[in-house]
């Protein structure tokens, strides 16, 4: 049997959906996210944030996609962010899936499948994420795709308008090959 797969690359028609999932997934988001002005949770505030991440996807330094549910709607997102080369050939990951879909492993798929993106793909060597301390259910859905903590990251992110602390992960591609030239 052929896994389900669970994301793709976003694009402009996703901005109702994703604006309707953290519009009414804003009590619940709250705690692990920034402070968003009111433009963000709308079709035009999604709007604006996916141009922004396919401009970049375009310049090589982001990969922003969409979670999927079973049925192929939107659950939720998930970036690889600077995206480094050179020495470096490492990013960042971010995820979120809607309240609604949560303890459904589609976190745990999708991180998964870009990270094997990210190695297979992309060629990186390394994809970090972070978590609040007290996140443990993503902690979880890192650790179950092959993470590392290493370490924590004092006032790394201002979240709930206040600078917080992050449990720092790693996957490290131990596939990696020097780019042919």
């Amino acid at each position: 049997m052929t896994p389900t797969t669970r994301t793709r690359l976003v694009s402009l028609e996703d901005a109702p959906a994703l604006a309707a999932l953290l519009r009414s997934g804003r009590d619940f988001f709250a705690p692990w996210e920034p402070v968003r002005p009111a433009e963000y949770f709308t079709p035009d505030g999604q709007r604006e944030v996916i141009e922004a991440l396919l401009a970049r996807h375009d310049l090589g330094l982001a990969l922003p996609c969409v979670i999927l549910d079973d049925d192929g709607g939107v659950a939720g997102r998930i970036n690889l962010d600077g995206i480094s080369r050179g020495a470096f050939q490492s990013c960042g990951m971010g995820y979120w899936v809607a309240p609604d879909h949560n303890g459904r492993g589609l976190a745990t798929s999708a991180v998964g499948e870009v990270v094997r993106i990210a190695f297979d793909q992309l060629g990186l060597h390394r994809v970090e994420a972070g978590t609040l301390l007290h996140n443990a259910r993503s902690q979880r859905v890192l650790e179950r795709n092959g993470f590392s903590r290493y370490g924590v990251a004092p006032e790394l992110v201002r979240i709930e308008g206040r600078w917080q602390d992050h449990v720092m992960f790693q996957r490290l591609n131990n596939r990696w090959a020097e780019p042919a030239v």
